[in-house]
């Protein structure tokens, strides 16, 4: 597991969440703690190590 940083979309303030970087390709959305506003996570690991990193903001 990496803990990783990160600005909302929405809000800007940091949050910090834990990838498992064994999984090659992740997409889900979770809220954001600070302003509760659903981010759309895209992560992509190769070998263990983080290589790619997207938080959207969902259209609402």
């Amino acid at each position: 597991m990496l803990e990783h940083f990160f600005q909302c979309p929405y809000c800007w303030e940091e949050i910090s969440m834990l990838i498992d970087t064994s999984v090659a390709t992740q997409t889900y959305v979770e809220d954001c703690e600070v302003c509760c506003n659903p981010i759309e996570i895209n992560i992509h690991c190769t070998a263990g190590e983080l290589h790619e990193f997207q938080a959207n903001p969902l259209g609402q």
